[in-house]
């Protein structure tokens, strides 16, 4: 049955036989920040900014260092969260969608919630969404019995978008495909999302869950309820990020209170780099140069930390290279699902690495840095090659100098070109380039790729 609030409810929801409990498949939540630095927390070397539920999560489970997603925006990236594939494969390579678009996640596509809910996982999404806003592209239409939120940014709301001649209405608060609320109070959101998590967690205790808590904080503009207003040493900023440290405490208090921490896996992650511009006192990428909307380590490399008590060993860190496409494969064989088999899936199983298996390591020959639909670097084991770089198009010398080749595990802030030194792994690298070219795509060499599925249309 619905409950009130719109949740799944009682036995009837879960269709498995008897004894079921004893197979129960773990629970999974994943909750994602939206524009949070590598360098905002304590765990990855913050100093002024208190995060002490996310670093116990590290302490008693695994943190990654070298977590991939595949754009540093924030439509693209959260496309290959659900999706398990690069967003340029599902036509969304192109920056982010506005309250002006007519398109979206193909409703053909597969997402992590559909896999899940087909295992009997009820399913829940609760915060930003920004993979379309028309009815045919929400939550509730790609395998989330239940949505809270926004379906953008929350920097979208009365914009008028004079080169579109749009002007785009109020906030819009959503639950399930009704609008419940305009322009709510920001100050609020993450109480108020944390407050449905918590609904979301106690209601579906009895069955599998997936819970995918979407931040709206720290993207701008940025808001914090009065109880964080003026508390943290780094103003404004590190008192939203103190919020969200606050909220995991919850979520995490609400999972020993209900007997399900040891049956619940619970990821914490990023969208995407920092933003980071003069003046403005926000996000760090820590050691990583680069930000936000950059194809540097800091606009693609986030925080990832993972905890399951029992299940994953305590205080790891794992510098492989995984990325936020390889959760949809591994989180579906945790369920006792199968990724489709039907399409190409760009994310792999990274169990091993998760669980801590002896020898484990990355499954990614290469992975590719886009920037809207061009291709501009590769990385593949430690090297880094800049294959395209935006101010090749304006500064000549940069552009005859030719690719930027670095060692990430000597130098992760690439400051050392050592194109010149090994001509072999340009070579190399270059030629995964071309792999990807043909494969996905890129504007600029302007390739269509031979394997990229239909974007969401109405």
């Amino acid at each position: 049955m619905i409950s009130r609030r719109g949740f799944l409810t009682g036995a009837a929801a879960y269709p498995l036989a008897a004894g079921a409990a004893e197979r129960r498949p773990p629970n999974l939540v994943i909750i994602f920040a939206d524009d949070q630095g590598y360098g905002d927390l304590g765990a990855y070397g913050a100093q002024n900014i208190r995060t002490p539920h996310v670093d116990r999560m590290a302490q008693e489970g695994v943190r990654f260092t070298s977590f991939y997603v595949a754009a540093g925006v924030c439509t693209p990236s959260r496309a290959a969260l659900l999706t398990g594939c690069y967003p340029m494969r599902l036509g969304l390579g192109h920056r982010v969608l506005f309250p002006y678009s007519t398109t979206g996640l193909n409703p053909d596509e597969i997402t992590l919630a559909e896999i899940l809910r087909g295992r009997g996982y009820a399913t829940g999404c609760i915060g930003k969404w920004h993979l379309g806003h028309h009815p045919k592209f929400l939550p509730t239409r790609q395998g989330f019995d239940y949505y809270l939120g926004v379906p953008y940014s929350n920097d979208m709301g009365g914009v008028n978008y004079k080169a579109q001649n749009f002007q785009a209405p109020p906030l819009p608060l959503l639950r399930g495909e009704e609008q419940i609320e305009e322009a709510p109070d920001q100050r609020y959101f993450t109480r108020r999302y944390t407050e449905d998590a918590l609904h979301f967690l106690a209601t579906n205790k009895d069955r599998p869950f997936f819970l995918y808590l979407a931040h709206h904080m720290p993207h701008l503009p940025l808001a914090a309820s009065e109880k964080f207003q003026g508390k943290s040493a780094h103003g404004l900023y590190g008192d939203v990020i103190e919020e969200l440290d606050w909220s995991i405490g919850q979520i995490l208090a609400r999972l020993r209170k209900l007997g399900l921490d040891e049956n619940t896996l619970v990821m914490f992650s990023s969208d995407n780099g920092p933003v980071i511009r003069p003046g403005l006192r926000g996000g760090s990428a820590g050691p990583l140069r680069g930000s936000k909307n950059t194809t540097w380590e800091g606009g693609h490399r986030v925080p990832c930390i993972m905890r399951w008590p029992g299940r994953i060993p305590r205080g790891r860190v794992c510098h492989a290279l995984v990325t936020a496409m390889d959760i949809l494969p591994s989180f579906a064989r945790l369920a006792g699902a199968s990724p489709p088999a039907d399409r190409i899936i760009d994310g792999r199983d990274i169990r091993p690495l998760i669980l801590g298996e002896r020898g484990a390591r990355s499954p990614h020959e290469a992975f590719y840095y886009y920037r809207d639909e061009r291709l501009q670097a590769v990385r593949s084991g430690r090297w880094k090659l800049h294959v395209y770089r935006p101010e090749w198009e304006t500064d000549g010398a940069a552009r005859r100098a030719g690719p930027l080749l670095y060692d990430l595990e000597a130098d992760v802030g690439e400051t050392r070109n050592l194109m010149a030194q090994h001509p072999e792994v340009v070579k190399r690298l270059e030629a995964l380039a071309e792999r990807a070219r043909e494969d996905l795509g890129d504007a600029v060499t302007k390739r269509t790729g031979k394997n990229v599925r239909p974007v969401g249309r109405l």
